[in-house]
């Protein structure tokens, strides 16, 4: 007797190949679709403005240690001046980091640093400025901790 039996479906082999063959096209398409520019953006500008709030407590605390007495990479004239700015802490990085007020909409350059506000600040004050970085659509901003200290210069 010669009995055959009908194929139907699948074998094993081939639905593990049509699976990792639809793997492979995901992985490649995937990063097409989803868009993590304005993920990368937040995370420079948050980098940026933790960088200037450290290099401004550190200018600080050098400041206080030397008791206001201006040295070199110890306490610069930004922390002992009577007028002290939200655009000066550039400064205070290395290489500085030149900041300007931000002139807002179609004035941005696109990849620049902005402050929203180039606020004086009192001594003895404590502010937050804004940061903004200008991006192709629109801007990311962050909060930058700028601490003045109890001298006049």
């Amino acid at each position: 007797m010669n009995t055959s039996r009908k194929q139907q479906g699948f074998t094993l082999i081939e639905l593990i190949v049509v699976i990792v063959i639809l793997g492979i096209l995901a992985a490649t398409a995937l990063p097409k679709f989803i868009d993590l520019t304005s993920d990368a953006n937040a995370a420079a500008l948050a980098g940026v403005a933790g960088g200037l709030s450290s290099a401004n407590a550190i200018n600080v605390g050098g400041c206080l240690v030397t008791a206001n007495v201006l040295m070199a990479n110890k306490c610069t004239p930004l922390t002992v001046t009577a007028t002290k700015k939200c655009a000066d802490i550039g400064t205070l990085l290395t290489p500085t980091l030149s900041l300007v007020v931000d002139p807002g909409g179609a004035g941005r350059t696109k990849g620049t640093y902005y402050l929203v506000a180039n606020n004086a600040l009192a001594q003895d004050s404590s502010q937050s400025c804004q940061l903004v970085l200008a991006t192709s659509t629109s801007a990311v901003t962050a909060a930058v901790s700028f601490t003045g200290t109890a001298t006049g210069g």
